[in-house]
């Protein structure tokens, strides 16, 4: 039998070159399918104008309306002062005369607005806007509220000592709420050893509030361990000490009674 005849090289690299024109045509059809697999970072980037990390410190650092922060306040007024001294305080100048004062110790916003309301100053007006001489007015209003407002609304009323009712502001109330304390620790009152120890003063609960000192959870898991290891000790130890209180339980009982002498008749 002959052999089939081989096919020269030629002939198979000729079918190999034609096959690529047969495959163009698919090719072309799934383009459209790439352009929608090749969403993503691109369309994320270019939503609502967020480009990468640009955008967003662009957002951060800005200082608009929308920033969440206020802008800082500027006067036109050339005298106008952002810091003012009253009763030994700085205040903030920024901020209206009401609520400025109650940066004073020893003066709430009610006592603030009784102020102004004596002194003719509006409430609302900008602390840093009024003259020192309106500062001055409004500093001699609060020395003598004692004299102008209801007792009730006074901070030492019937004061011991002097037998006055009298309203302490700024550092003197510091001072004389610590001499209170100290006469109180004295005369070992109940109030005064109460501070002296560091506990409530105005009768609230301690059970679960106020406590002082080392954690009580440790001190009793200890307080169980101790007993545990002492009740194992004292277990093969107990057994002798049981017999001689035994015998000494007996001993008694064991003596014979005292019989009485018979009388002679």
């Amino acid at each position: 039998m002959s052999p089939a005849p081989k096919e020269p090289k030629d002939a198979k690299a000729a079918p190999a070159a034609s096959a690529p024109p047969a495959e163009a045509e698919p090719s072309t059809e799934k383009a459209p399918k790439k352009e929608k697999s090749g969403k993503g970072k691109d369309s994320k980037d270019g939503k609502d104008g967020k480009e990468g990390k640009d955008g967003k410190e662009g957002k951060s650092k800005g200082k608009g309306p929308g920033s969440g922060k206020a802008p800082k306040f500027v006067s036109d007024n050339p005298n106008f002062r952002y810091i003012v001294r009253v009763v030994n305080t700085d205040l903030d100048g920024t901020r209206p005369t009401a609520l400025a004062l109650t940066g004073v110790n020893g003066v709430g916003l009610r006592l603030a607005e009784v102020a102004c309301l004596l002194a003719n100053v509006p409430a609302e007006e900008r602390i840093g806007n009024l003259s020192e001489q309106t500062v001055e007015g409004i500093e001699a209003t609060l020395a003598a509220l004692p004299t102008k407002v209801p007792l009730w609304m006074i901070n030492h009323r019937r004061e011991p000592m002097m037998g006055e009712s009298l309203h302490y502001i700024g550092p003197e109330l510091t001072t004389r709420r610590r001499d209170d304390i100290n006469q109180m620790r004295m005369v070992r009152s109940y109030r005064g050893v109460r501070h002296e120890r560091g506990q409530k003063v105005r009768g609230q609960r301690t059970r679960s509030n106020g406590r002082t000192g080392m954690a009580a959870g440790v001190l009793k898991k200890d307080a169980k361990a101790a007993a545990a290891a002492g009740k194992e000790e004292a277990g093969p130890a107990g057994a002798p000490a049981a017999a001689p209180a035994a015998a000494t339980a007996a001993a008694p009982a064991a003596t014979p009674a005292k019989t009485t002498p018979a009388k002679k008749g």
